[in-house]
């Protein structure tokens, strides 16, 4: 909000510090989602872990369901700083509450009794372990193709967030028509449907986990859900009805985000110990194609239309579904490796 008088606005102008603080601002929640996967492992059997991170991801599909609309009013009536001014303040109460409550081991909580504890820790002998060894170096992580085929998968899923996040409420105003306050509005509908199916999704991976085991059970669950993406955002992109498109591209952004608990919880599953640092690659990726796809998708849609724009987006659903099927698969066949 004060960007354009600070500092840096003096030395560089102020688009270069608007820059600079939005690059700063990523730095800082760069930590948020490898410290949900790094709490999940902690604090969740294995049996569990699809549905914990799927709750505690799809906690960004409430928010950005709220943030349109609450921002659009809040632009109205006290101006455009003001969303700047109380969601900031808002991060600094979430920060104090999370170190407040938060305990790295479910051992020094004290709200956790032993019973709880003893079914957290017990839950390892729940599931047999796959992939790599809990053991295993972290290079010996880095080194299995797993690791990279999830990782170049899940930066298939970023590209396809980002046109949500930054372009879908511009996409109603300006390419579907609708009125600036209505348009926001009917923007919240993927982001409600990311809350609503995430956690429905990490529920679902670990049933199949339970039923086939990790691999082919987080497997079932994130290639099935990016290749039912892929139809339903192809189908919006067609659609010749607004509500229509609406639909279907809120249910490909639903069932997009269902596949985030198999995504996360493998991560786990290829390396408890280095959860952390590897579900920050995998994230990194995302991050890579969220990118890429905020610059590619107006262009694509200036220059070709729309309808190609969000079909580009389709195939890098049905991209990351072929990827998924590959998870496994490479390690399976090397003898180097200590899979199950």
């Amino acid at each position: 909000a004060l960007a354009a008088q600070s500092f840096l606005a003096l030395a560089i102008g102020p688009v270069g510090a608007l820059l600079i603080v939005r690059f700063l601002i990523g730095v800082g929640e760069a930590a948020a989602l490898p410290n949900f996967n790094r709490t999940v492992a902690n604090w969740f059997a294995p049996s569990e872990r699809g549905l914990g991170i799927g709750v505690s991801i799809g906690g960004i599909g409430f928010g950005s369901a709220m943030t349109p609309p609450l921002v659009v009013w809040l632009m109205i009536h006290y101006g455009w700083k003001s969303a700047f001014y109380f969601t900031g303040v808002l991060g600094v109460v979430v920060a104090g509450l999370w170190f407040w409550i938060s305990r790295d081991s479910p051992a020094d909580h004290p709200g956790v009794n032993r019973a709880e504890l003893d079914w957290i820790m017990g839950g390892e002998n729940q599931i047999e372990p796959v992939l790599l060894s809990p053991k295993g170096s972290f290079k010996e992580v880095l080194l299995s193709p797993s690791v990279w085929f999830l990782t170049a998968s899940y930066t298939m899923l970023g590209y396809i967030a980002y046109i949500y996040l930054s372009w879908f409420f511009i996409y109603l105003v300006n390419v579907r028509h609708f009125e600036v306050l209505k348009g926001s509005f009917l923007s919240t509908a993927p982001f409600l449907a990311m809350a609503l199916f995430c956690p429905l999704g990490g529920w679902l991976s670990d049933r199949m986990v339970r039923k086939y085991g990790p691999i082919r059970g987080q497997k079932s669950v994130g290639a099935s859900g990016m290749f039912l993406t892929s139809g339903l955002i192809y189908a919006g992109a067609l659609a010749v009805d607004p509500y229509t498109a609406i639909l279907f591209l809120s249910l490909g952004a639903g069932i997009l985000y269902s596949t985030v608990g198999a995504y996360w919880s493998s991560t786990i599953e290829i390396s408890r110990e280095h959860s952390g640092a590897l579900s920050g690659l995998m994230n990194m990726g995302a991050n890579l194609g969220g990118t890429l796809s905020p610059i590619l998708t107006p262009y694509l849609g200036e220059k070709y239309g729309w309808p190609l724009a969000l079909s580009v987006a389709a195939g890098a659903a049905f991209l990351g579904g072929l990827l998924w099927l590959a998870v496994g698969l490479q390690d399976a066949l090397s003898p180097k490796e200590p899979f199950s």
